[in-house]
């Protein structure tokens, strides 16, 4: 019997993926380990977006992201390239009919996009490699991304003489750790489970809680339970708080899938 898979992206963002780990055969646990909440005031991101014909590039740092500026606005402007992380960003641009130069749907933009091509490596460094810096010298980019987040992209930006706008969209939180949380995740560390972690800000709330558990053996049971991550930073921050069962399986919902299912 394969273990038992625990799904810990927000709660609003995992039932799709959730049935697709089902209709394969697997028992799914969800467990959100990151809410994403909206702004308390959104008169800055507004302001952005009604001057989006002055930016030459839009970086979305996130599915969160892109989701959050199009629930404010219904279309990006057709001159406006847009650069992303991975294939999750990919994805949630498709939903809102943005695709890369696709002209055989009369009704999807034709937008340049830029994006890692490498999908094991899907950050701010590799896609600062995909981009024209020189052609962008002297213009304006903005970066849309969550109240809080490396500043990597946007030093790199500006030290190519880049007019770098960032504006926050969305916020991120751990959830309160509740007693049904608490009780659950004493019985997932009872046994062996597989874990999909795709942030490693949703790692560091599993260990925090683990040693709110109150006894060591619990932190040693987290660091050996299995884990699937779609991104190599991920991949490091497991490593670093002591993990010792980690399959980096690459960006996107498929490179996951893909995973767990080697492991059936």
């Amino acid at each position: 019997m394969p273990n038992p898979v625990v799904l810990t992206r927000p709660a609003e963002q995992a039932a799709d993926f959730a049935a697709r780990i089902s209709a394969m055969g697997r028992v799914v646990i969800p467990f959100p380990l990151l809410e994403i909440h909206g702004l308390d005031d959104y008169a800055e991101l507004d302001r952005v977006l009604a001057n989006l014909a002055d930016f030459a590039l839009i970086a979305f740092v996130s599915p969160n992201a892109i989701r959050a500026v199009f629930s404010r606005i219904k279309s990006l402007p057709p001159q406006l390239a847009v650069a992303v992380m991975g294939q999750g960003s990919l994805a949630a641009l498709a939903e809102f009919g943005v695709q890369a130069n696709d002209t055989s749907n009369a009704n999807t933009n034709k937008t340049t996009i830029f994006y890692p091509r490498n999908p094991e490596r899907t950050d701010s460094e590799t896609l600062l490699d995909e981009l024209d810096l020189p052609a962008l010298q002297s213009k304006k980019v903005l970066i849309v991304r969550g109240e809080t987040g490396r500043e990597l992209l946007a030093e790199r930006l500006r030290a190519h003489g880049i007019d770098v706008t960032q504006v926050a969209a969305y916020r991120r939180a751990a959830p309160v750790f509740t007693s049904a949380r608490r009780q659950l995740l004493t019985e997932m560390l009872e046994s062996q489970n597989d874990w999909i972690v795709t942030s490693s800000e949703a790692l560091q709330t599993a260990m925090v809680w683990a040693q709110q558990l109150g006894h060591i053996n619990f932190v040693a049971k987290l660091q050996h339970q299995h884990l699937i991550v779609p991104h190599v930073r991920i991949a490091e921050t497991a490593q670093q708080l002591g993990f010792k069962s980690i399959t980096l399986s690459g960006s996107g919902d498929e490179h996951l899938l893909v995973a767990l299912q080697s492991r059936l």
